[in-house]
């Protein structure tokens, strides 16, 4: 078991989830987390079912004072900040027919407040010690017919992961990517309807045979705090299945498609 005993972290977006499914990861390997999101009824509920060494902040990251009131609400309540987790997202997306606010409203959530986040919360962190964790998706690093927004802002925030990793390592703090492929969540459920059908959908693109859960993410991240990581930063950890190991013919090679597929 990694320990992450008298370690404090904040994770955004964490009141239902992947969010809460890390937060849930964190505090069981000693952590004591700042669940921060919109929905105060959803995290009252996060932090109940976690117990002690848990508290909620209601904030929304696309506004400064969001940022401001986590950073503010993680020191007063536990004296101290040793990780932060961003991990809240604006899923939705209309592509080309994206507004302007359309793009600033998905910027300000999926990139621009974890910006300002880790910008603030460096002078905070241990130096050294201190450890953030931008949650990417394999949705940022291929083409997505249809989507445009939430690609490019993971994208973004990888490519975020790297500079930061590099301006702060002179501080022994390190910053790391952890980029899920599909995971059960309240929007897979609502495309698949049941776990039982996400994994049998999710086995034709991720090789080891199902969609991936909270805690196969969770794990990562609680690993990626640890001293376990302690020599590394400024890569990406894909949780994935395999996801990203295949090419458009699923690593199957030419042969099924042409002896199978369509004349």
């Amino acid at each position: 078991m990694i320990s992450l005993d008298g370690k404090v972290a904040i994770v955004t977006g964490a009141t239902q989830g992947l969010g809460a499914g890390i937060a849930a990861s964190l505090h069981a390997a000693g952590a004591s987390v700042l669940v921060t999101g919109r929905d105060a009824e959803r995290g009252a509920a996060v932090v109940a079912a976690l117990g002690e060494r848990a508290a909620f902040v209601a904030a929304d990251i696309a506004q400064d004072e969001g940022v401001t009131t986590c950073l503010d609400a993680a020191l007063a309540r536990f004296g101290r900040l040793d990780i932060l987790v961003n991990n809240a997202c604006l899923y939705a997306d209309p592509g080309l027919d994206a507004s302007r606010e359309d793009w600033h409203r998905s910027l300000d959530v999926n990139l621009v407040g974890p910006a300002l986040l880790i910008t603030k919360a460096a002078d905070h962190l241990p130096s050294p010690g201190g450890v953030i964790v931008n949650i990417g998706s394999v949705g940022g690093k291929f083409g997505a017919a249809g989507r445009l927004l939430y690609p490019a802002s993971k994208a973004a925030l990888m490519q975020l992961t790297k500079s930061a990793a590099v301006t702060l390592a002179p501080h022994g703090i390190r910053v790391l990517t952890v980029s899920p492929a599909w995971t059960w969540s309240p929007a897979l459920a609502g495309m698949a309807g049941s776990e039982q059908r996400a994994d049998t959908v999710g086995a034709r693109t991720h090789p080891l045979g199902r969609v991936g859960r909270d805690a196969d993410v969770g794990d990562v991240v609680v690993f990626a705090c640890s001293d376990m990581a302690r020599f590394m930063t400024g890569v990406d950890l894909p949780v994935d299945g395999g996801y990203s190991i295949l090419g458009p013919d699923q690593g199957l090679g030419p042969r099924p498609w042409f002896e199978g597929g369509e004349q």
